[in-house]
């Protein structure tokens, strides 16, 4: 069964999209952990990130610093922390994730809801940033 991160690059569910090429996907986490959080996936569905190839993990970590340079400078942030968990969803991902203090990367604390709107507003404001 397609994993929640394949559907939405199938275009089965909805995104807030932030970048992508013919490999790879960066969109908002609607569940953050703090405003302007942005998963980065291969679009091929691989469940652990150490079974992506060589190669392609290269390019996936080269597409998620370009993605987090225009985060950061979209989103009021110390620096943009990177995540690899890989427990919540069968699908390989990196989460990017503007920090401010280390708590900012803990993910047993809640979770924001940002309305559609923040959503939308955020994803805008970072895709504008993209060089």
């Amino acid at each position: 069964m397609a994993s929640i991160f394949s559907k939405i690059v199938n275009g089965e569910i909805p995104c807030y999209k932030i970048s992508e090429n013919e490999k790879f996907l960066a969109f908002l986490d609607v569940a953050p952990l703090v405003h302007g959080h942005i998963l980065v996936i291969p679009k091929k569905e691989i469940d652990y990130i150490f079974d992506i190839p060589d190669t392609d993990l290269a390019e996936m970590i080269v597409f998620a610093k370009h993605v987090a340079k225009a985060q950061k400078q979209a989103i009021i942030c110390k620096r943009i922390g990177i995540a690899v968990i890989g427990l919540e969803v069968p699908h390989a991902h990196i989460h990017l994730v503007p920090m401010n203090t280390s708590n900012d990367v803990n993910f047993t604390q809640p979770k924001l809801k940002p309305s559609e709107d923040e959503l939308s507003l955020i994803a805008e404001k970072i895709r504008a940033e993209l060089k």
